[in-house]
């Protein structure tokens, strides 16, 4: 978990970048900060746990597929 920082600030980019109307932006950094969440989680040998993380604003919160609204 030493390197899930890298989320955090990938998630405040992200924000910035949708209050700031970089919506292509926004959407690339989604798609980075989960390659980001696979690869600390494979790093980590938890793959299976936690490859599936779904990011949301700049909160810090993760939240799992299976708690997810919807899939």
């Amino acid at each position: 978990m030493a390197n899930d920082w890298i989320i955090d600030v990938l998630a405040d980019l992200k924000t910035y970048a949708r209050k700031n109307g970089l919506s292509v932006l926004a959407k690339q950094l989604q798609e980075t900060t989960l390659i980001a969440a696979t690869e600390i989680a494979s790093s980590e040998e938890k793959a299976p746990e936690t490859a599936n993380w779904e990011l949301g604003d700049a909160t810090g919160h993760y939240r799992t597929v299976a708690t997810r609204e919807s899939a």
